[in-house]
């Protein structure tokens, strides 16, 4: 009779144990434990993906799909046992980690099945972009590389309507496929607490979704009449070259005009509508690719062979010419790191990294920065060709890399940029020191240009750096939207469109339909990454910049400032990048500018010669 009680006695036990509330060491016990779980996850994830992304195959896209997957369930156990400290006081920085953790979910279902068909779908899609090709005959095919430079150098109307129809059919097979991605994710990012995966992903910027939005739509109102000034101007310069190809009545831009395949950004058409003037156009932007490729050749004869006209890049001697050049080509971006206090990369950089495009497979070409271990295998994979465009990336994706390292001693949920933004407006708010000042210290330049040669190099700059702005908004509006269902899968290319020419001005050069997938055939689509980043990117780089350009003791017109060389501005950019994500953004935007919010002011001090040279032109010429 007295083995039912001990039973009743034991279960009451376990029952009083099971109810007993954790405790502050629980909670850190339970951080120790998700930090190494994420940490050896982030890794073998970033193996496989780097190989997915290396060498396209369907061996390499199942691993990455097998390690996303198991990557999303071991996040979504980790913030569903989160919750059980939700009630309990914690010191600030464990409080922090639990919220980075929850908000920071993956849009991913919970159920095993959904899982794994949303982990399949979304390497499916990202090997689908990097094997996309437009192949104008059988036996001819163009690379999205291939495609970038035809739109950059390209004058032809016809010709670039051609090819901008061609790149952009890689994106309907992908729109089906994509509607389902959305359909998973949404059912994941409800499963959190989310009303869909915009909101999600809205969440993680240390204010309320709602809050966020606002915050870019009134930097955007700060930025919208640089945008609109500029756009008049270029569209009158095309108009002029192309005719009636660019005349439309509605005052939209065709888009295979602008020099890029998305265009996203207008720098490589500068030819078109650099200033007429006598007083400014004796000022010639420097021939950078030129001054490069001298400099290169002379210091380094392995990468001499190739700038050899017609020489033949694709034997064992050209391409290793090519490396060579490509390699000292991030030499340069590494130099001015290492100007400002850094220390160098790891010998494992330059051994692993992905500097030109294989000659046997098919990889990913998209610029991107790689921390593999969380520690320290940098590297970068990029298909660098000799150009000013490429050192400029060069410089961007470095400034990935050096944060990267720099916050690698925070707990694994701190790993990250302050917040997404921040990682991008890094290397940015570097390569706005590549100024004409310092060409004359790298001697890729012989001369420092007079004042009154601001307003071409300000263009030159703002067909970049502006034009980009509204067509960054414009992609994630639609993603948001999209997400929430207020645009319809059957409505994806036309609402696409709409908001491109709300925000952009914009309109495509043939009529398109639902037939066609647009967005697909725009990397961060189908890749399923967050695109406000590169808005936010934009902003801060010129907050950092002018930042970095105080510590320096700079004096002078912005626009002009190079910090190269400057340990000050380095101590300062050093002491940002360390704090990583371990404490709200705002926190640390404030230590670096002084302000605590996104704030447009400095993009507009930088820009205000051009402004009011753009409104100048544009009154005159109505």
């Amino acid at each position: 009779m007295r083995f039912p009680s001990l039973v009743l006695a034991a279960s009451l036990s376990l029952s009083a144990v099971a109810q007993t509330p954790p405790t502050v060491a629980d909670a850190k016990a339970f951080l120790d434990r998700a930090n190494a779980s994420l940490l050896k996850a982030a890794v073998d994830g970033s193996h496989a993906e780097w190989l997915a992304e290396t060498y396209i195959n369907e061996d390499s896209e199942a691993t990455t799909a097998l390690l996303s997957e198991q990557s999303s369930k071991l996040s979504l156990d980790l913030i569903e046992e989160s919750h059980k400290f939700d009630k309990l006081t914690l010191p600030a920085d464990m409080r922090r980690q639990m919220m980075l953790l929850q908000v920071n979910a993956p849009a991913a279902p919970h159920d095993p099945k959904l899982l794994a068909e949303e982990s399949q779908l979304a390497a499916a899609l990202t090997g689908a972009y990097g094997k996309g090709k437009y192949c104008p005959t059988p036996d001819k095919c163009m690379s999205i590389d291939d495609v970038d430079t035809f739109m950059a150098k390209t004058r032809d109307a016809d010709a670039l309507t051609k090819v901008w129809v061609g790149w952009h059919s890689v994106g309907a097979p992908m729109r089906q496929q994509y509607a389902r991605l959305v359909n998973l994710q949404n059912i994941g990012a409800k499963e959190q607490g989310y009303k869909d995966t915009g909101e999600l992903w809205r969440a993680g910027y240390d204010m309320k979704p709602a809050e966020f939005s606002a915050e870019l739509n009134r930097a955007w109102t700060q930025l919208e009449p640089l945008y609109r000034e500029l756009h008049t101007y270029v569209r009158h310069r095309l108009i002029a070259k192309y005719g009636a190809v660019a005349d439309r009545k509605d005052g939209l831009i065709p888009a295979q005009l602008l020099g890029n395949t998305w265009a996203q950004e207008w720098g490589n058409i500068y030819d078109i509508v650099a200033p007429t003037d006598p007083k400014l156009s004796q000022f010639k932007p420097l021939d950078l690719e030129a001054a490069l490729k001298q400099q290169i050749a002379a210091k380094d004869p392995a990468a001499a062979a190739s700038f050899v006209t017609a020489a033949d890049l694709s034997d064992d001697k050209g391409h290793a010419a090519q490396t060579a050049a490509a390699k000292d080509m991030v030499k340069y971006g590494e130099s001015f790191f290492t100007s400002l206090g850094f220390p160098a990369l790891p010998q494992t950089f330059w051994e692993r990294s992905q500097f030109v495009h294989p000659r046997d497979r098919d990889v990913v070409c998209h610029a991107s920065a790689w921390d593999i271990d969380q520690a320290d295998d940098l590297r970068v994979k990029m298909c660098i060709t000799v150009s000013d465009d490429y050192f400029t990336t060069v410089h961007h994706e470095l400034g990935h890399n050096f944060y990267q390292r720099a916050y690698n001693k925070q707990p694994m949920l701190f790993r990250n940029g302050a917040n997404d933004g921040f990682h991008e407006a890094i290397g940015d708010a570097v390569a706005l020191s590549i100024t004409p000042g310092y060409l004359n210290q790298l001697k890729l330049a012989n001369t420092e240009p007079p004042a009154e040669a601001d307003i071409p190099l300000q263009l030159r700059t703002a067909l970049d750096k502006v034009a980009f702005l509204p067509f960054a908004l414009a992609l994630d509006t639609w993603r948001w939207q999209v997400f929430s269902g207020e645009i319809k899968p059957a409505d994806y290319n036309k609402a696409w469109w709409q908001l491109r020419a709300k925000y952009q001005g914009i309109v495509p050069p043939v009529e398109r339909s639902e037939t066609d997938f647009d967005p697909g055939a725009k990397m961060h689509v189908p890749a399923n990454v967050p695109y406000a980043r590169y808005f936010l990117a934009r902003v801060y780089q010129f907050q950092f910049y002018k930042a970095m350009c105080d510590a320096s003791g700079y004096k002078g017109a912005l626009n002009r400032c190079s910090f190269y060389g400057s340990k000050a501005a380095g101590d300062k950019l050093n002491a940002m990048l360390m704090a990583g994500q371990s404490q709200p953004w705002q926190e640390t935007l404030k230590a670096m500018t002084g302000t605590d919010h996104l704030d447009a002011q400095p993009m507009l001090d930088y820009f205000a010669p051009l402004y009011r040279w753009l409104k100048q032109q544009n009154a005159a010429a109505k």
